[in-house]
């Protein structure tokens, strides 16, 4: 809310920009809050959800209301100049006490800390909830008759009782970034923390730093209002900037670990499909056809219905696979230097593709040997070996003994 000067020149044209970025940032948590609430709805009874549901939603809101075009709606609708101030402030404090209740449900939400759990949320709600009733009454005793839409901080510095107001508002605003960006950075540091996760509260911590970058910012230019001094573009320029930086930053942590871990997944699951291609392609010429496409199917789906038809397809062959040729491919494979997983499945493409080749009437030794389960759960790593084909005949070279009939397939 920085002051408007048409002599500033370049800083006023900055000033119009920050004014158009307010929405950036807005726009940027409600999208957090889009992804998140599905399983905040789902999973209601979770402290932690609706934490970061509630400081989400805050956060949105303290945006929105605090772009001048907002502020100067609420002020021309309610007929109260300036009334916009104790409202942003309001949010912007509610916002505070929902970053205590988020690191109080990450730190005590567990079912045996549920008693020491209400006592802290009972003791922020009661703090900050205070916090707002005082922002009321100041702003009521003040005397606020010219709207400033940008510069009020600065502006009303000296002001009796909204000097007080806007003191209050700061002080309450950089405690609770202290506690929540000391606590987040503290968890970092922790060992065990899931990739995504650790990110994600990076994120966070990064965030929180930069909210403190804009306490500094006003309560120095406020400061210097009250020394005599104007550094009115601390609040006026840096302020916004760093609140803008701080929300992206935010939401991005909480967006990252959900988004993350859910497009990890979907590429795992992708991954693993394609893998397969090569060994579901053999099957498919054993059994004559492949599996009909399904347009709507999920890539969960449609890992499980390749699995599923090559080992239906491979069950057969696999029973008839000789685990001689089997033993004797390994310790080629072994021969030419690669590690023992990595031979034990190319030792099983070797069988598969003797049994594909030797036809559905051939005697395949030691038929359904103990190896017969484990190549029905190593299909993955048998995929992957065919994808080799010189190094599998190498290895099938190698390991026919004489007098052994192996067919050849390319």
């Amino acid at each position: 809310m920085g002051r408007v000067d048409a002599a500033m020149g370049p800083a006023s044209s900055l000033g119009t920009f920050y004014t158009s970025f307010w929405w950036i940032p807005a726009g940027v948590l409600a999208a957090a809050l889009a992804i998140k609430l599905p399983t905040i709805i789902r999973l209601w009874k979770d402290p932690l959800l609706r934490a970061v549901g509630g400081l989400l939603l805050l956060a949105c809101a303290v945006f929105v209301f605090v772009a001048p075009s907002t502020i100067a709606w609420v002020n021309r609708v309610t007929g109260v100049p300036n009334i916009s101030a104790p409202w942003v402030y309001s949010l912007l404090t509610a916002f505070c006490a929902s970053c205590l209740l988020l690191i109080i449900a990450w730190r005590d939400g567990l079912p045996e800390h549920s008693a020491s759990t209400r006592r802290a949320t009972r003791w922020v709600v009661s703090v900050y909830g205070g916090v707002i009733a005082a922002l009321w009454v100041l702003f009521a005793l003040a005397d606020v008759p010219v709207e400033r839409t940008r510069d009020l901080d600065t502006y009303y510095a000296t002001t009796p009782f909204m000097r007080e107001e806007i003191l209050l508002y700061l002080l309450a605003h950089t405690t609770a970034v202290l506690i929540t960006s000391k606590l987040i950075w503290n968890w970092i540091r922790t060992d065990g923390l899931d990739a995504w996760l650790r990110w994600g509260l990076k994120f966070l911590g990064i965030g929180y730093a930069l909210n403190l970058g804009f306490d500094a910012a006003k309560l120095t230019a406020v400061g210097a209002r009250w020394t005599g001094n104007d550094l009115d573009w601390l609040s006026l320029h840096v302020a916004p900037a760093l609140a803008c930086l701080s929300a992206v930053s935010i939401a991005v942590g909480f967006i990252l670990p959900h988004a993350g871990q859910y497009l990890h997944e979907r590429w795992r699951i992708r991954l693993a499909h394609r893998r397969l291609r090569p060994l579901y392609l053999l099957m498919r010429d054993v059994h004559g056809s492949g599996l009909p496409f399904v347009l709507r199917a999920s890539p969960e789906l449609r890992l499980t219905r390749r699995e599923t038809f090559i080992r239906d397809v491979l069950l057969p062959l696999a029973r008839r696979t000789d685990e001689r040729l089997r033993a004797r491919s390994y310790a080629a494979a072994l021969s030419l230097g690669l590690p023992p997983e990595r031979a034990k499945a190319c030792a099983a493409a070797v069988v598969v593709l003797d049994a594909v080749g030797a036809g559905p009437g051939a005697d395949g030794g030691d038929a359904g040997g103990p190896g017969t389960t484990e190549l029905l759960h190593e299909i993955g790593a048998v995929s992957r070996a065919l994808r080799h084909p010189d190094l599998i005949r190498e290895i099938r070279a190698r390991a026919v003994a004489p007098g052994d009939t192996v067919a050849v397939t390319e």
